[in-house]
């Protein structure tokens, strides 16, 4: 292994300086959102765990402090603190303050890395109003700061405890002329913090919130196999083994862990060099099409099915629960963000390997082999009792208004940008929206009852149920393999229901169904929830509709006694005035943008909360009960 004497500045190379960072945030970190916020951390902390890859480093301690910034630390080698040959300045402040610098484009310091090329720690300090770096490197701390990315003070030693015998802290306060928030959530980094620990086995991460007093850690020796079953644990497995492939091939490290559950939802999740590709990529697709040939060929070996048959990926992967995490010497992506991989390669190394390996398992775990066969004949059948109902869905000319449901108020709006569909809880609700809407944007689809729980139904058996029909045949895009955004007939699609308990369940069938069939309409940004009032407040000729108890305690101290205060039990109580003056008016209405944080997060939460086991969902709220508020009952 190597000594931190051998990784010095004469690893760091500089590509290009740190312009047009502050102008164009969104370029190097997505957006200026809660999501970019975040990202930052997370840019640091890969720097940490790039170092434990490496070999270097055992513990990251994230701390989320009260005065708005946050620290990560590190017990790696410490970012090198000597005069870089050519630049004549400390390697420190040139990883700092110039983007493309770092140790990641020389192959001697880092075999794999999964900071931004390089932008990483540059970017955050360009996009952070204060930073400090602190290295401890041959029993010494050296600190320097930094204001929006330039150096206030000179590299120094400072008198300092450091948690470990060598490392890196990184301290930063982003940048609030930039953001949009600049409020850090818990449960987001956590989640992403948790993601790594699985990924790398034996890393130990911590994360500190001394704002509430929150704080977890996390280490996994089994790594990923402990993932699949952390991603399983409100499902039923078909069997209790976890399917696991580790190889090396050339340069690259292919590693595989998967297990089936008797659901219907298939999920994926990719990585590569501890990235998480949300798009997939190269290694996604090697391993789909080595799973489909594995068990094809399983299949027809045993007379499961005849030769001339054949299952599909869709087929193979019903239920299944598998995390692909691969590294790779010199990763190519799409995007700035990472979301996926483009290295041909790397399919025909996964292909190859995964292929092999499921053989052999197969072989030597005939049992296993059959129940998954079994589960994929079982798709088959009834993704062919579908396909009739999927044709039925398919989205026709948006000129046919006869395909369009019955009980659907069209707007008069052709342009998809433009227009609006409300998905409104019941009849009478739904005939008040009709009547007080604005018919040349705004399209009003009313639903009867409850939808079907899609995480706990067949697709034959969702394809049945008349609401989703509805939906499906009124938004125009198809669903699941035959889903395409561009068919769209709405830009926004919102989501209404009773501010109660039978609303919100409404609500998450709804939001399920769309992240399980329609997910890519969560992910750019078309689906939201209206949030209707609470209360009405007549003072005289005035009304007033607030949102909460707090809002109408404070404004009854605001305008004094004598008014009438009116609860709406539903939005079926309110005439077609008040609803297009509280819910549907686009210059008054509340409507909240249904997105995506991270993806591991919110598949668990609805596996959880809408998934057939009772135990895990009843841990879920007695843990986040004590944040819940004004629950109405």
């Amino acid at each position: 292994m190597e000594s931190s004497s051998t990784y010095t500045a004469r690893e760091i190379h500089v590509l290009e300086g740190l312009q047009a960072v502050r102008k164009r945030p969104g370029m190097y970190i997505g957006s200026t959102g809660a999501r970019g916020l975040h990202h930052l951390v997370f840019e640091i902390v890969d720097n940490s765990v790039d170092e434990a890859v490496a070999g270097f480093c055992n513990n990251i301690i994230v701390v989320i402090h009260k005065d708005g910034s946050v620290s990560v630390t590190d017990d790696g080698r410490g970012i090198p603190i000597d005069k870089h040959p050519v630049y004549k300045t400390s390697a420190l402040e040139i990883v700092m303050t110039k983007l493309h610098a770092g140790g990641k484009f020389d192959a001697k310091a880092y075999k794999v890395s999964g900071g931004l090329h390089g932008v990483g720690a540059s970017v955050v300090n360009a996009l952070s109003k204060r930073l400090i770096a602190e290295v401890k490197r041959d029993g010494k701390v050296y600190r320097q700061e930094y204001e929006y990315g330039k150096p206030v003070s000179k590299l120094h030693i400072a008198n300092v405890q450091f948690p470990f015998k060598s490392g890196t802290r990184i301290r930063f306060w982003p940048d609030d002329t930039i953001f949009d928030t600049v409020e850090f959530y818990y449960d987001i980094i956590a989640s992403r913090l948790k993601e790594l620990a699985f990924l790398n086995s034996g890393l130990k991460i911590k994360i500190i919130d001394e704002r509430t007093g929150d704080k977890e850690e996390f280490v996994y020796e089994g790594g990923i196999r402990e993932f699949v079953k952390f991603l399983n644990e409100s499902k039923e497995p078909v069997f209790d083994d976890i399917i696991y492939i580790s190889k090396v091939k050339g340069k690259i490290v292919v590693e595989v862990a998967m297990q089936y559950t008797k659901g219907y939802s298939e999920e994926v999740l990719s990585f590569v060099n501890n990235i998480n590709t949300e798009e997939g990529g190269t290694h996604l697709a090697g391993f789909k099409n080595a799973l489909t040939r594995a068990i094809n060929k399983y299949a027809i070996e045993i007379n499961a099915i005849k030769n001339g048959e054949k299952f599909t990926g869709n087929d193979v992967r019903e239920g299944l629960t598998a995390v692909i995490n691969v590294k790779v010497p010199e990763p190519q992506f799409e995007g700035q963000t990472k979301t996926k991989l483009g290295n041909e390669e790397v399919k025909g190394i996964v292909d190859s390997v995964v292929y092999s390996e499921l053989l052999v398992f197969f072989e030597e775990n005939p049992h296993v082999a059959k129940l998954i066969v079994e589960k994929a004949i079982n798709a088959a059948r009834a993704r062919e009792a579908a396909k009739k109902a999927k044709e039925l869905i398919r989205r026709k000319n948006a000129l046919e208004v006869s395909s369009l449901p019955g009980k659907l108020a069209d707007c008069s709006e052709s342009d998809p940008e433009k227009a609006e569909l409300y998905i409104v809880e019941g009849d009478s609700a739904g005939g008040s929206a009709k009547q007080g809407r604005n018919r040349e944007f705004q399209a009003i689809l009313p639903l009867r009852g409850k939808i079907i729980n899609v995480e706990k139904a067949n697709i034959n058996k969702v394809l049945r149920n008349e609401e989703i029909q509805a939906m499906i045949t009124a938004i125009g895009t198809g669903i699941g393999e035959f889903f395409d955004i561009k068919k769209a007939r709405y830009r926004k699609i919102i989501i209404m229901t009773d501010a109660d308990v039978d609303g919100s369940h409404i609500k998450t069938l709804l939001l399920t169904f769309f992240y399980r069939y329609m997910r890519p309409l969560i992910e750019n940004g078309y689906v939201f929830i209206s949030k209707p009032p609470l209360y009405r407040i007549r003072k005289g000729n005035n009304d007033y509709y607030v949102y909460s108890d707090a809002e109408k305690e404070e404004l009854l101290k605001k305008i004094g006694g004598n008014a009438i205060v009116q609860r709406f039990k539903g939005l079926g109580e309110m005439n077609p005035e008040q609803l297009w003056a509280t819910t549907m008016d686009p210059q008054r209405r509340i409507i909240v943008e249904a997105t995506i944080t991270d993806a591991m997060e919110a598949e668990r939460v609805f596996n959880t909360l809408m998934g057939v086991k009772v135990e895990p969902r009843r841990e879920f709220i007695e843990r986040y009960a004590k944040k819940a508020r004004n629950i109405d009952i």
